[in-house]
């Protein structure tokens, strides 16, 4: 597919197949998409940064659009996903990227940059905080006792249900209700969430061609690679256990929307205003909260984002 000059190719890491999309010259860019995204979340930032001298790099991450998808949750922690990007960096023939994160992607960046900070050169990551790891309790059990069962990442948990459930939706449906939705909760009555003739507004931002590339491709692959990555939520607690109290030694900028439903709680606005965030992330340089915008910034505010990254990168 020729996209405003986006080109596409697949590389082995990591023992999978990746799809990557990429445009321009110059230092690289890193791009990790959300869920339920894929790289065609990143199109106007790929556009807009190679027209500012970078080549901007978005892959389908594991377990998404035409990038292999194994089936079992365990080969989705954030080892996994940090290891095919390394890979990928290498692949590139490159000792340090640029990394621009949102959502998941975020997570699975502040990861990169916990494990691996001698590759990043530097950082815009966006929407999640960094969460350091509580050793006390496991995420899903701190999540569920705080949110209950209606909670999304609970609901997530179980290998088929929600898939079950998205099929009920259909993939167009599902696809506009988690990128429109104001509220974390998904009935356990999937009825209640969103029947098959629900009429869905979009949102300036969001185009019935976007929704459309997203449907199909989820219509194509499912919505297990991407489900995979929640109910890995536990694992990855396991996992990681030596990297307690570590730091995130890379110079940050980070960004998140006033209206951000994940951004929108005591706890989280103590953290990253508070203290919490600079101390866990000694280099993070700047924290900006755009006013007006909710989770998706990227596609909400593109121009003023492609601004974000260009002047900060532009320092390094």
């Amino acid at each position: 597919m020729d996209m405003d000059g986006i080109e596409h190719k697949m590389v082995v890491v990591n023992g999978i197949n990746m799809h990557i999309a990429e445009k321009g010259e110059g230092p690289v860019i890193l791009f990790l998409h959300g869920f339920p995204e894929l790289w065609y979340a990143w199109k106007k930032q790929i556009i807009g940064l190679a027209s500012s001298g970078y080549r901007a790099v978005a892959p389908d991450l594991r377990g998404y659009g035409d990038t292999d998808a194994p089936s079992s949750f365990t080969k989705y922690t954030t080892l996994h996903i940090v290891g095919d990007l390394i890979a990928l960096i290498d692949s590139l023939g490159l000792d340090q990227v640029f990394v621009v994160g949102h959502d998941w992607g975020a997570s699975i960046a502040w990861a990169l940059c916990l494990y691996r900070p001698d590759r990043v050169k530097a950082l815009v990551n966006m929407s999640i905080a960094f969460t350091p790891r509580n050793p006390s309790a496991k995420p899903t059990d701190r999540l569920r006792a705080a949110f209950g069962n209606e909670y999304y990442m609970i609901r997530f948990q179980e290998p088929g249900v929600m898939e079950a459930d998205f099929v009920t939706v259909g993939a167009e449906n599902v696809v506009k209700k988690l990128l429109t939705s104001t509220s974390p909760m998904i009935p356990t009555d999937i009825g209640l969430w969103g029947p098959p003739n629900t009429e869905i507004t979009l949102p300036p931002w969001l185009s019935q061609e976007d929704v459309d590339y997203y449907a199909t491709k989820f219509g194509e692959k499912g919505f297990t690679g991407g489900l995979n990555y929640y109910r890995s939520l536990d694992l990855n607690w396991e996992l990681t256990a030596a990297w307690t109290g570590a730091k995130v030694q890379v110079p940050v900028k980070f960004i998140v929307g006033e209206n951000d439903l994940s951004y929108n709680n005591a706890p989280t606005k103590a953290y990253i205003h508070g203290g919490g965030l600079k101390k866990d992330v000694p280099l993070l340089e700047e924290v900006v909260v755009m006013k007006g915008v909710g989770h998706f910034i990227n596609l909400e505010k593109p121009d003023e984002i492609n601004k974000h990254i260009s002047d900060f990168f532009g320092k390094f």
